[in-house]
């Protein structure tokens, strides 16, 4: 499985990933902030500060939500 190398805030609630195989795209995750963890983050302010976490390599948020770099990657090439 390819690792996220690279990851950064577009706009709205989308994510610009770049994997280690060269995939690399947007991915809207406007439809996946349900349930305790992710529900502050429909708060747009609280959606911008995702971050990049390279000893987990995927994404984070300070309140300590994060994605499946896994389901990252299949959203991906889904919405591809």
């Amino acid at each position: 499985m390819p690792r996220i190398v690279q990851a950064a805030y577009v706009s709205g609630y989308t994510v610009h990933l770049k994997f280690s195989d060269g995939a690399e795209g947007d991915v809207d995750l406007s439809d996946r902030l349900f349930g305790p963890i992710f529900e502050p983050l429909k708060n747009i302010e609280e959606f911008k500060k995702v971050t990049f976490n390279a000893d987990i390599r995927t994404i984070v948020w300070p309140n300590g939500a994060d994605f499946a770099p896994e389901f990252l990657y299949e959203r991906l090439k889904v919405m591809a």
